[in-house]
């Protein structure tokens, strides 16, 4: 166990990609004293990952996890079950679509897999991971959204025609409305249910010289909902701990 250590789980899904949002919370999280599951759906992979961040003091380790597969989801519930509970699930893995992506014209597959990924696999993840959680005595779903999925963000939103695709939109919109849905049934437990968007991230090349921000700032947001004490809001969308419309 970390010296870091706080007693404390999580499991952060899409988490592969070392320039990625789901990366830095992993890192973040650690940081904080939490043992993370890092999952990826290639495990060597993951393990690369986590050697980086057991490099750093961290308690953080690797599962192969893709949340298209209900098997799949099911043996890595096992395999986290032998830490006792689960305090926080970060439902981050998710697909794009492709850029300048038209409703009348868009791959219905392309479209169908992001939904697979963002909007049916969290929903898988959270079924699966429920029992887990609700053995915390302060469980935390974070679903990692967009504001490209909200009527609310004027340069990324639904109507702003930004380009960035209706599948992966739609899949987004989709999340945070399985939040809300999620954060009503579960009102009378101690598990708490909210969508975060990180705002523009650089998760790609260059992307702080195209004004996008940096991931640690990005991945703060979520940090704050999946730390959020008890009494805290449930069934909503933020960014940077502040309430988003969608």
């Amino acid at each position: 166990m970390s010296q870091l250590s706080n007693g404390l789980t999580a499991l952060v899904t899409g988490a592969g990609r070392a320039e990625g949002i789901g990366f830095e919370v992993c890192r973040q999280l650690g940081a904080r004293g939490y043992l993370v599951f890092l999952t990826a759906r290639s495990l060597d992979t993951a393990r690369r990952r986590a050697e980086e961040l057991a490099a750093e003091g961290l308690d953080v380790r690797p599962f192969a996890l893709d949340v298209t597969s209900a098997d799949n989801v099911a043996a890595a519930v096992r395999d986290v079950s032998k830490a006792g509970r689960l305090d926080a699930l970060i439902n981050n893995a998710a697909t794009t679509s492709t850029y300048g992506e038209k409703v009348l014209t868009a791959d219905l597959s392309a479209g169908h897999s992001a939904l697979e990924s963002i909007l049916f696999g969290a929903w898988r993840a959270l079924q699966a991971f429920f029992p887990l959680l609700r053995s915390s005595p302060a469980g935390r779903i974070v679903n990692v959204s967009s504001g490209a999925g909200s009527h609310g963000d004027p340069a990324f939103g639904l109507t702003s025609g930004n380009g960035m695709g209706p599948g992966y939109a739609v899949a987004k919109a989709g999340l945070s409305a399985l939040t809300a849905a999620a954060a009503l049934e579960l009102k009378d437990t101690s598990v708490l249910v909210n969508a975060v968007c990180p705002g523009f991230t650089a998760t790609f090349p260059n992307g702080e010289t195209m004004g996008a921000r940096p991931v640690r700032d990005g991945a703060a947001g979520i940090i704050w909902a999946a730390t959020l004490p008890a009494g805290g809001p449930t069934g909503g969308f933020f960014r940077d701990g502040k309430p988003l419309p969608w």
